[in-house]
């Protein structure tokens, strides 16, 4: 048995009033079914909010024996919502199953009240996915090039996603000038163009490790008209 903060990340139905859950806690994501998820205990289970959950079972599916809030109630509204069921998506996708993360959970809680308190949305998604392909281990510099060289202002590079940015000596798709990676490294959101150029950046970071699959959130805020 074991007591836990936790978040709901996704949730689908399971056998006849149960449902299957994707729940991140500090001690990782845990797949596990909630019981009589039709009832009390089902809108208790909302996404985007701090809950107190009891797990039980030895296997890796886990059974929720206790569902209770535990904080502030989250609640998002279009585009913010939106983007939390991007930050949801992306955990799934990303997280391996009881990996501990707890400055990843921290973060997202952190940036989920971002959301609810309508703060701007891009550095708050950039700042995610950035700290959380860090904590996952696919973090590259900022100051030095995968040659450990320092990076130049006036130079152009290439992210090579295991490594780092590379020097490139032509204009080619998809390449970075180096005053904008800097800018990046200074966390200068107020930098002309800064926004864009990181919104960029993390899409070729995220793309090496979605394996190819789009991600539906994404589809979902193109239909709305907007991007994450």
């Amino acid at each position: 048995m074991q007591s836990s903060l936790a978040f709901i990340l996704h949730s689908r139905p399971y056998k006849e009033t149960s449902a299957l859950m994707d729940v991140l806690t500090p001690t990782g994501r845990v797949r596990a079914v909630l019981r009589g998820a039709r009832g009390k205990l089902g809108s208790v289970a909302r996404p985007f909010s701090v809950l107190d959950i009891e797990l039980r079972g030895r296997t890796e599916l886990k059974t929720i024996s206790r569902i209770e809030p535990a904080g502030e109630f989250n609640f998002l509204q279009g585009q913010a919502l939106f983007c939390g069921m991007y930050l949801n998506e992306l955990l799934v996708r990303l997280l391996p199953l009881n990996d501990p993360q707890p400055v990843v959970f921290e973060h997202y809680g952190l940036t989920l009240q971002g959301l609810a308190h309508a703060l701007p949305i891009e550095p708050l998604l950039r700042t995610f996915e950035w700290r959380l392909l860090e904590q996952l281990g696919y973090g590259f510099s900022f100051a030095v090039d995968n040659a450990g060289q320092a990076l130049q202002a006036q130079m152009l590079y290439r992210l090579v996603p295991e490594s780092g940015f590379e020097a490139v000596f032509q204009q080619q798709p998809g390449v970075f000038l180096g005053a904008d990676i800097l800018a990046l490294a200074a966390v200068d959101w107020q930098q002309a163009g800064i926004l864009h150029t990181a919104k960029r950046l993390m899409r070729q970071a995220l793309a090496a490790h979605l394996g190819g699959r789009p991600l539906m959130s994404r589809e979902l805020f193109l239909v709305q008209k907007g991007s994450v």
